[in-house]
Order: C-alpha cells, then structure tokens, then sequence
C-alpha cells in the first residue's frame, strides 16, 4: 500500500471541504494522506501545488479545473510528480466552448447581474448544499473566479503525453458537463493511465474511485 500525502485542487468554485469529503476515506483505506488546502484563485491553486514539494516527487490532482491545474503543473515539473489522481476533465487545450466553461462564465453573469441567491435556484441535493457553502465561501472572489476559470486552458494532448507517471482518471458517462469523452482523451493519451467510469446518480462519493485507478496504474 502507498504511504503518499496525496495533494487534491478542488474544481471551479468549490472547495477543500468536498475535496475532503470525496477523498479523505478513499485515501485513508490504502495508508494515504489528503492534503486539500484552501484555495480560491487559479494561482493559489498553482501555488499550492509549488508549496508542498519539499525536495521529493509528490502525488497530486483534483477536480475538474484542479484536475486540469494539477496536470498543467506535473507537464512543467515533471522531476517533482509522483502521480495524478484527476477526476472528470472538463476540457483539453483552450476552454473554447467547452459545456464547463461556458456555465462558469453564465454563472458569473448571473451571480454578477442578479446576485447569489438566484444562481443558485434550482439546485438541488448534495449539489445544493454544496453549491450553497462553497460559492458563499468566496465572498468577493467568486464572480473574477468564474470568469477566469472559464477561460483557462487545460493542458493539450500533447503535453498530456509527456506525463509518465501513474495516473488515475475518473469520468462520468452521463454528466454533460464534464463530458466522458475528455475523461477518455486524457487516458489515452497519458502512457501510464487508467480509465475508471462512474454515472451521475453515484455522485458525488464515486468520484473517489480515481483513487483505485491511481493504484491500477502504478
């Protein structure tokens, strides 16, 4: 079993607590330990990841937009990544159009022109309440965070395939969102990945399953 602190990013306007949520037990179960700090912008997410390397490789990842930061910074440090634990890729390369990007960018338009409170309507379950904690979270921060996500650029194909450490993917066949196909172009293209699927009704605790695909692939 691994005895790796195990670095995640939260996704676009969410936050350490799902991370924790997601990942704690996942990693617990196979002697691993979830760093999930507190990060609100895409350089305090990168920073983050700068932070914790103390001289050894180290494992990290995230979610969504920390999926796409996490892998961006593994491409440019490849002496300092031990492996990845990346769960539903939004996009590869530029945002573009992408399904992700184009509802941060509405919900920073929403939430700017018509407040919190109506972005948020609508939303139910598990994704209301954590809408509901995470975005009030970001206080002031979170209509730029929504619009910088938005237009941020994951890591190309190309760059993926320069990533040779062990990489566990988990996506979603029928999030239209997150779309599978993505999920599928990052496993395909990084040499020593692993593909595990999951479906929206096992949302959100199947996200931790990227953790088995982490241990498939070293």
């Amino acid at each position: 079993m691994p005895s790796e602190t195990v670095l995640l990013l939260p996704g676009t306007a969410s936050d350490e607590a799902f991370v924790r949520f997601v990942f704690a037990e996942p990693l617990s179960q196979v002697g691993a330990v979830l760093t999930a700090p507190r990060v609100r912008t895409l350089e305090e997410r990168r920073t983050a990841l700068e932070s914790a390397w103390e001289g050894h490789p180290i494992v990290v990842g995230g979610i969504s937009l920390g999926a796409h930061v996490a892998a961006a910074w593994a491409v440019a440090n490849p002496d300092k990544c031990a492996g990845l634990v990346l769960a539903l890729p939004a996009w590869t390369g530029p945002a573009n159009r992408a399904p992700t990007a184009l509802a941060a960018k509405a919900s920073a338009g929403i939430v700017a022109s018509h407040g919190l409170e109506t972005a948020l309507r609508g939303t139910t379950g598990w994704l209301h309440d954590e809408l509901h904690r995470a975005w009030r979270g970001y206080g002031d921060q979170l209509v730029p965070h929504l619009e910088e996500a938005s237009e941020s650029a994951a890591p190309t194909l190309e760059e993926l395939r320069s990533l040779d450490v062990p990489t566990g993917i988990l996506g979603c066949t029928d999030d239209p969102v997150h779309p599978i196909g993505i999920a599928r172009q990052w496993a395909e293209a990084i040499p020593r990945a692993v593909l595990v699927t999951t479906t929206l009704d096992a949302y959100p605790h199947a996200l931790g399953r990227a953790v088995q695909a982490w241990l498939q692939a070293r």
